[in-house]
């Protein structure tokens, strides 16, 4: 009960202040709206906002999709091949501190308006979180573990699964609800450059009419969908990994 009440109850209360100062003038209305005006927003434009989610959620899905693969393709190269791993660690690295308002219009330039550059997009933001966690976790490995599989004449292939696959499970279910959040992310900052529909055009011609609480309406549309992404990922883990409810049964 207190890991719903409490949230709710904070959630409820950060709004009813945001509320009571705008009614009370201490911020000009014309700044920032009311949560009231917010919601008549999103009410209001419910079915074009629903459109444009639509198409942004489909971008994000395809964008962690492959993102979650070229992912865990390079963890298993770099866990199997130590040089790949001397090789590409500091690459992947240095790939995440370019930032990726800088790298969407050249992606816009190279492939144009259509779905190619927000899914680029969404894969270089996505596989950074899986491809670290899942090393991270097949790194973590009991040695004892693997040496036991080695002396019952277990193939590399059975070590993998058996052993080094439920062992990463959980750091990688970690870094996929981070990806899972960059990806609407991603596929928004994609579509502000270019676009023909997708939450980010939407809040591109508004923010030009000034219409700030549909702006506001996006924002809350924008977190509502990152939130439902990491539902998601929380639903295959337990799907995925039924030893942890036993463990805690």
């Amino acid at each position: 009960m207190r890991r719903a009440v409490v949230p709710a109850a904070t959630v409820a209360g950060l709004l009813a202040l945001w509320q009571l100062a705008v009614v009370a003038g201490l911020i000009p209305n014309f700044l920032l709206p009311s949560p009231a005006q917010v919601v008549s927003a999103l009410v209001a434009d419910a079915p074009l906002l629903t459109s444009h989610a639509a198409t942004t959620l489909a971008e994000a899905a395809l964008g962690l999709l492959i993102g979650c693969a070229v992912g865990f393709a390079f963890a298993v190269l770099m866990d199997r091949f130590e040089m790949l791993y001397l090789a590409f660690s500091p690459l992947i690295t240095v790939s995440q501190t370019i930032p990726t308002v800088a790298v969407a219009p050249l992606l816009v330039l190279w492939f144009g308006y259509g779905l190619m550059p927000k899914v680029v997009l969404i894969v270089i933001t996505t596989f950074f979180p899986v491809t670290v966690s899942l090393v991270a976790g097949f790194r973590s490995v009991d040695p004892d573990m693997v040496d036991l599989m080695r002396t019952m004449n277990a193939t590399s292939a059975q070590v993998f699964w058996q052993v080094k696959i439920p062992a990463a499970a959980e750091q990688f279910f970690s870094g996929l609800r981070i990806s899972a959040t960059y990806a609407i992310v991603g596929a928004v900052i994609a579509e502000w450059l270019g676009g023909f529909s997708g939450l980010g055009v939407y809040m591109t011609r508004v923010r030009k009419s000034f219409s700030y609480d549909k702006m506001f309406a996006v924002i809350m549309l924008i977190s509502a969908l990152s939130l439902a992404l990491m539902g998601v990922v929380g639903v295959l883990q337990r799907i995925c990994m039924p030893w942890k409810r036993a463990e805690r049964n």
